[in-house]
C-alpha cells in the first residue's frame, strides 16, 4: 500500500531512534556493531522481487551475478547495475527487487554484479570489477548502443566511476549512465552535508552518517580525490548521456549538482532531475512509496529513448 513520503520519514526516524536507545542501553560493555552486523541489517530491510521477475544465477569475472529478467523485456538490450550500500555493504540480495522493477520499466535485462566489497578489498577493486562487468556484456554479443550502466548512492558513483575507467582505457562505451542519489565525492564536504542533515533520514548527520569512515575503508591511503574514487574530480570529457536523480532532501544533493554541472562543463549530455521531499534513493522503496515507482519508470523511459525504443 502506497504511503506519503511524510509516513515513511517518520517510520525510519523512529526505528532510527529505537536502535539508537538499544546502543545506548546497552553501555560501554554492550556488543559493538560489526561490520557482519551491518551487512545483515541491510539484508533484513530488503523487499522482496516481483513474483514475475526471472532470476538467472552466473560467474561474472569471477563474482557472484544474477541476471534479472521482468516481463516484457527486449532482446539484445541490456542494464549493468551497480547497488549502494557505501562500498562495504548491498548485496544481489538487496537490489534485486530493485534491480527487477528497473528491467520492467526499461525493457532491458539487468545484469545485478556482486562487486568486491571494503574493507575486504580496497580501492579500485569495486572499480575493476564495474568495468569487467561492462566487458562481460560486450563479450556476450551486447552491442553498446544497447547497453547502460547504473546504480544507487555508492553505486552511483561507481557507475560514474567505471564509465571514467573506460573512457581513460579508450573502451567503447554504453549509450547511458543511470546515477540515483550517487556519491561521487568521497571528500564528503559538500555544503548539503550540513544544511540537508536535518531532513535526511538515512544518511544524514555529522559525517553524512558515518560515510566519511566508508569512505576510509573502501579507500586505505588512496586519494581521496582520485578520479575513479571521486568522479566530481574527474576530467568527463566524452562519457556518454547521464541521467542523475536526487532528492531534495538528501545531504548527498550537492554531490549530484556538481557531478551534472561538471558534466555539462565537458560537453557531456547531463540530465539532473531534483525531485522535492524526496530521500536518498527513494525509488528502493517502490512497493510502498509512489514517487519512488515513478522514479522507476523515469528512468525507463529515458533509457528507451536513448536506445530508440
Amino acid at each position: 500500500m502506497a504511503m506519503p513520503i511524510e509516513k515513511l520519514v517518520g517510520i525510519m526516524r523512529k526505528n532510527a531512534a529505537a536502535a539508537a536507545a538499544a546502543a545506548a542501553s546497552s553501555g560501554p560493555s554492550g556488543k559493538k556493531v560489526t561490520m557482519a552486523m551491518r551487512r545483515e541489517g541491510m539484508e533484513k530491510t530488503s523487499f522482496p522481487v516481483a513474483p514475475d521477475v526471472k532470476v538467472e544465477k552466473l560467474t561474472v569475472a569471477g563474482r557472484d551475478a544474477e541476471w534479472i529478467r521482468a516481463p516484457g523485456v527486449k532482446d539484445g538490450y541490456a542494464i549493468l547495475y551497480l547497488h549502494g550500500g557505501g562500498y562495504v555493504m548491498g548485496s544481489l540480495n538487496t537490489h534485486r527487487a530493485l534491480a527487477g522493477e528497473i528491467s520492467r520499466a526499461a525493457r532491458a535485462a539487468v545484469l545485478l554484479l556482486d562487486y568486491r566489497l571494503a574493507p575486504e578489498n580496497k580501492f579500485p577493486a569495486a572499480v575493476e570489477d564495474g568495468v569487467a562487468g561492462f566487458k562481460f556484456l560486450l563479450a556476450q554479443g551486447y552491442a553498446p548502443e544497447k547497453i547502460a550502466i547504473g546504480g544507487d548512492s555508492a553505486g552511483g558513483g561507481l557507475t560514474a566511476a567505471t564509465l571514467v575507467a573506460l573512457r581513460d582505457e579508450k573502451s567503447v562505451l554504453p549509450a547511458a549512465g543511470v546515477l540515483i542519489s550517487p556519491w561521487s565525492d568521497l571528500t564528503c564536504t559538500n555544503p548539503s552535508y550540513k544544511t540537508r542533515a536535518e531532513a535526511d533520514p538515512m544518511i544524514g548527520g555529522e559525517g553524512g552518517g558515518g560515510l566519511d569512515g566508508m569512505s576510509g575503508l573502501y579507500l586505505q591511503g588512496a586519494s581521496v580525490v582520485h578520479p575513479h574514487a571521486s568522479p566530481n574530480f574527474a576530467d568527463l570529457t566524452g562519457l556518454p548521456p547521464l541521467l542523475i536523480h536526487v532528492g531534495d532532501a538528501e545531504v548527498l544533493l550537492d554531490d549530484s549538482i556538481r557531478l551534472h554541472d561538471k558534466a555539462k562543463a565537458c560537453g557531456v549530455d547531463s540530465t539532473l532531475e531534483v525531485w522535492p521531499k524526496m530521500i536518498h534513493v527513494w525509488h528502493a522503496f517502490h512497493p510502498m512509496l509512489d514517487e519512488g515507482k515513478q522514479g522507476i519508470e523515469r528512468i525507463g523511459e529515458y533509457l528507451r529513448g536513448k536506445w530508440g525504443m
